[in-house]
């Protein structure tokens, strides 16, 4: 397959819709390639299924116009960053070869989400590894960088913001794809999640003077070639 621009890693199906959702829309608009692998089914819920879950990840799937998109099938509520779910992501990165994956913010109370944050780290090292039978060649992503999809109720400090403005409503059409999720079962009193969800964005928005954005964190430094960037040029 062709190299993917960027690859944003779920814990589960939603997580890349909710954290990253405008930030993949406005990608594809400008001509990047944008994929998402799911690391569980992220059932069961309450009102979910397999068979419901996927139905609803493919409408987003296509609401969100990915390049590629997979799941690896790991255990929901029991996600771990084995040895063996270490070397099928690092599968995925050496076939993918993306240059910035998308990881969950690394502090939150969901434990699958802390184990995926450090299960992409770890792959990250071991798929630019040589003399191994992991599929493709060795690749080491050049940035990781972390999206807000966070249960704790913390206002961590990004190193940058992106305005998603024009893409928010797109984003909530997909989020709302998962409706065993977000309405079925559900009260629909205001706030709903998903207004939780858009005023979330509002907020990243209102604090760089745009109508919506989204939050993203980085471990390393991240450098500019100049400042005509920040200047809106």
């Amino acid at each position: 397959m062709s190299p993917l621009d960027i690859l944003v890693v779920a814990p589960h199906p939603d997580d890349a819709e909710i954290g990253v959702g405008g930030t993949l829309l406005k990608s594809k608009a400008q001509g990047l390639s944008v994929g998402v692998v799911d690391l569980t089914t992220g059932e069961p819920t309450p009102h979910g299924s397999l068979e419901a879950r996927a139905r609803e990840t493919a409408a987003a799937t296509r609401l969100l116009q990915l390049d590629w998109r997979e799941n690896l099938g790991l255990p929901n509520r029991s996600l771990e960053p084995t040895l063996e779910a270490r070397r099928a992501l690092a599968g995925v990165f050496r076939l993918t070869r993306p240059k910035i994956i998308f990881a969950p913010y690394w502090d939150d109370a969901h434990p699958d989400h802390i184990a995926a944050t450090q299960l992409i780290e770890a792959a990250r090292f071991w798929a630019k590894l040589s003399r191994t039978d992991f599929p493709g060649e060795p690749y080491h992503p050049p940035r990781i960088l972390y999206y807000f999809s966070i249960h704790l109720r913390i206002h961590p400090k990004p190193a940058f913001v992106l305005d998603i403005s024009d893409q928010i409503d797109a984003k909530m059409q997909a989020i709302g794809c998962y409706e065993s999720q977000f309405i079925t079962g559900r009260a629909q009193q205001f706030p709903t999640p998903l207004d939780d969800i858009r005023d979330r964005s509002r907020y990243w928005g209102w604090t760089i003077g745009a109508a919506y954005a989204e939050p993203f964190a980085s471990r390393e430094e991240m450098g500019l070639k100049g400042l005509a960037p920040l200047l809106g040029e």
